[in-house]
Parts: structure tokens; sequence; C-alpha cells
């Protein structure tokens, strides 16, 4: 192969390359393989009274290129108004994770709102853990995030 050739197969690679990552959620922003966040559950569900429930792909938003689920239009609607109101803290992460510098996925169900703000953590027995000390645990968390939001969960879930 000629090198001109080479240099535009290289380009062309490239390119793909980074055009699969811009449309990846972005990695302080949990979500699947399918860039939905929360598998699938209702954010603004946890902000009305009753369980949280599982949203519609009827009903979506992309929030930080992660997708969001809605049960209603309205639902929906009130996201987009207000994103950063309803979209859960830490990215969706742990909550407890990111006081010790990591990034779990969570599950949830098991949740607390706090502040008007909705916390997730990786399970129900870890969220016991961290309703021990909730104030304490969101002041660390806060101070932990700007150092770990921006690396990719895979180097910090070990």
């Amino acid at each position: 192969m000629k090198l001109p050739t080479i240099l535009r197969a290289t380009a062309v690679a490239t390119t793909l390359a980074f055009s699969a990552f811009t449309f990846a959620a972005d990695v302080d922003h949990n979500a699947n393989a399918n860039d939905v966040a929360i598998q699938g559950y209702d954010t603004v569900s946890y902000f009305t009274p009753g369980a949280p429930v599982k949203g519609s792909s009827d009903f979506t938003a992309t929030y930080k290129n992660a997708i969001y689920k809605f049960s209603s239009a309205e639902n929906r609607d009130a996201f987009k108004q207000d994103p950063a109101k309803y979209a859960p803290q830490y990215g969706g992460f742990c909550a407890f994770g990111v006081t010790m510098n990591r990034k779990f996925d969570t599950d949830p169900l098991a949740f607390k709102i706090v502040d008007e703000k909705l916390y997730l953590n990786l399970n129900s027995q870890v969220q016991e853990r961290w309703l021990t000390d909730v104030d304490g645990f969101i002041n660390t968390a806060e101070q932990n995030w700007g150092g770990i939001k921006a690396k990719p969960d895979s180097v910090l879930a070990e």
C-alpha cells in the first residue's frame, strides 16, 4: 500500500473511533450499553408519592448523552424543563461509592431523596451503611466527585 492510502485509511479509522465515543454517555454519567440511565426508571417518579416506576421508550429525553425513560409525557416534559433537578447525583453512580473515590453501578430501588436531590446506592446493604451518616457521606462525596467524575468508571470500579 502506498503512504497516502495508509494515511487516508488511518484518518478514516480515527474519525470513526472518535465519532463512536461522541454518542456514548459521558463518563460522568452512569448508563448501560444502550446509554439508558437508571436502568430505564423514570427519574421524575422518584419525586412523586409512591415507589419509582419504570419508564417507557415512548417517552424519552437525553441528558449528558444518556437516555432517560419516563412513564408519561408530563414527567418527560418536567425533566426537559429542569434536568439537573431530577437527574441523580454523581451522574447516577453509587453515592456511597463516590465517598470511596469509586464509581459503582446502582440498584434503582436503593435510593433516597435528600434536600430535593436523588441519591442512588449500589444495593440495599450499601444503602443501609450510607444511611448511618447521610450528611457526612454527602459532604465527602461532594469533595471527591470533582476528582473522579471525568475518569472512566472501569478504572474506578476496581
